[in-house]
């Protein structure tokens, strides 16, 4: 299942850093975060709580980019 999240991040090289970092998340089948569109789509792997994923992806994100958020 894929779903698309808006967030904040502020610069293009952090949103790239981001990626690489949360595309390792236990959970996570796929992910591509575009700069310009502040969106991040996200493809879980089957039988993933969801929320927890996303949870692990924002905690690994904000080591990166301390800013980075991720808007419910």
């Amino acid at each position: 299942m894929s779903k698309t999240f808006k967030i904040e991040v502020d610069c293009a090289n952090c949103a790239n850093l981001v990626e690489e970092t949360a595309k390792k998340v236990e959970g996570v089948k796929d992910l591509s975060i575009s700069f310009m569109t502040q969106k991040m789509k996200v493809t879980f792997e089957d039988g993933t709580d969801e929320d927890a994923v996303m949870a692990k992806v924002l905690k690994a994100a904000k080591k990166i980019e301390s800013d980075f958020e991720i808007i419910l």
